[in-house]
């Protein structure tokens, strides 16, 4: 029987990331996953820069550089193609180092992130083998486990147990924990397309409000381009697979090109849901990614909300694990990332709403409501600078609630030393952010904690992010979350 510290059962990119992360911090673990080989067909394909700044935690930045693409932002289009509004990103490094959103083929990210943790000897992956059973007791987590090639079957042992198993979670419903409905529910055709011809068109996402259907259109690479259609009662993904019946539908932005010179490489039917499990812990066993939410993905965020699961637990079962945390740290992962998560769900249901509700009638409200869509609280900051909301107040985030506070933000990724941006320079500790120069016992202080402290110089990235937060000084965590921020170096002890 094997024993070790963490399972993490599926190898997808939330489990990926975890287990990256965990062994960055020297934990030991186990990814279980039911298949051989990551999943060969995408499905996500965006993520914003503070996913982007994760990947890089991890040691992608140059990798996914290379297989990624930076896009131009959000476009809401007419049926008739006119645009009824525009929420345009820089394509430029934002604030924490990388294009505030990026398009990328899925399979070729799992790729490389299984490539990566293979530098990590802490970390074993086992393909072919499907989690049966979950049952805990005094000593933690029994895991029951099916060779799928051999049938033999075994059981591991661990202390904590991550469940990123996706939608159809074994590890959700061993602890009883059930889907709750946000309502929204559409059946809606995948395409991805290859083409040697470029298309000309917007590099951004475009969503196009047509009563009649709507449907998305992003590049996605040098050559991939990717639709996505809602689907009519009675169709399915088999009446799109020849390029006859496709065409018609993506004829609007493939112009005058030949059909010979487009190539469906798939056309699949998914159906969009938002839906969060009621509860994401259960003693030592943990919901993440797809296994505790799910988002439509009019906003590009679900594969997002997954990694930025695994960034914010990682870290805390880390410490737990080497007694440097208290258990009771755990609890803040729920508190935290549930809130998160609802709110990015809830943007992107009233985007897919906007898209398709109301016919023709809906329409014209449309049109008269769409150039407003910027007032949308949290819309306009996601979609043209890519920034998401606070974390929710927790032990670990220290909110005042009746002044602004740049605690539950991320403190921005900013060049600090040479070539050497904030994450650098903190390496997954935590660190103070400081306009002060400290004394040389709060700097003794800060050592002895084990955590790094940065000056942040007048002029600089970090001086002006605390000052427009009206603070001097500031706690960060080892995810690159503000914990506490004040005027005063006494409120960081």
């Amino acid at each position: 029987m094997t024993v070790v510290p963490v399972v993490i059962v599926g190898a997808g990119p939330t489990g990926l990331t975890a287990a990256t992360l965990l062994a960055q911090y020297g934990v030991e673990c186990l990814v279980l996953e039911r298949w051989d080989s990551f999943y060969p067909q995408p499905r996500a394909v965006a993520l914003d820069d503070e996913v982007h700044r994760i990947l890089a935690r991890l040691g992608l930045r140059d990798e996914f550089a290379a297989i990624s693409r930076p896009h131009r932002g959000l476009r809401l289009l007419d049926r008739n193609m006119r645009v009824l509004a525009e929420f345009q990103r820089d394509m430029a490094e934002g604030r924490h180092g990388y294009p505030p959103g990026s398009m990328f083929d899925q399979p070729e990210l799992e790729a490389i992130l299984r490539q990566n943790l293979k530098q990590y000897d802490t970390v074993t992956l086992r393909g072919n083998t499907e989690v049966t059973a979950l049952t805990q007791d005094a000593g933690g987590v029994r895991i029951d486990v099916t060779d799928t090639a051999t049938g033999e079957h075994d059981v591991v042992r661990a202390a904590y147990v991550l469940g990123c198993d996706g939608a159809n979670s074994l590890t959700r419903a061993s602890i009883g924990a059930t889907m709750h409905d946000l309502g929204f529910t559409q059946r809606w055709l995948v395409i991805d397309v290859v083409t040697e011809v470029d298309l000309g068109q917007w590099e951004g996402v475009h969503q196009l409000s047509d009563p009649a259907r709507a449907g998305t259109y992003m590049r996605i690479g040098k050559t991939r381009y990717r639709w996505e259609f809602q689907l009519t009662p009675g169709e399915t993904a088999d009446d799109f697979r020849d390029m006859a019946q496709l065409h018609p539908l993506i004829a609007r932005w493939t112009g005058n090109i030949p059909v010979a010179e487009l190539e469906i490489i798939r056309a699949a039917e998914y159906t969009f849901r938002a839906q969060v499990a009621d509860r994401w812990r259960d003693r030592r066993v943990f919901l993440l990614g797809d296994a505790a939410h799910l988002t439509p993905p009019f906003i590009g965020q679900g594969m997002c909300a997954g990694l930025r699961d695994g960034m914010n637990l990682a870290w805390k079962l880390a410490g737990v694990l080497d007694g440097t945390l208290p258990e009771t740290v755990l609890d803040t992962y729920e508190i935290e990332r549930k809130h998160h998560a609802r709110a990015m769900i809830k943007l992107a249901k009233m985007i897919g709403t906007a898209m398709t509700a109301g016919g023709r009638v809906g329409d014209v409200i449309r049109r008269a409501v769409a150039p407003r869509l910027h007032l949308v609280p949290g819309l306009k900051e996601l979609a043209t600078d890519s920034q998401t909301p606070p974390l929710h107040r927790s032990d670990l985030v220290k909110r005042p609630r009746l002044r602004r506070t740049l605690a539950g933000r991320l403190c921005p990724n900013a060049t600090v030393d040479g070539d050497r941006r904030f994450d650098d320079v903190a390496a997954g500790r935590f660190a103070i952010v400081t306009s002060h120069e400290p004394s040389p016992t709060q700097r003794a202080d800060i050592e002895r904690r084990g955590a790094v402290l940065i000056t942040a110089k007048p002029g600089s990235e970090l001086h002006q992010w605390l000052r427009t937060g009206g603070a001097r000084v500031a706690i960060v965590r080892p995810d690159g979350t503000v914990l506490s921020a004040g005027r005063q170096p006494p409120a960081c002890h």
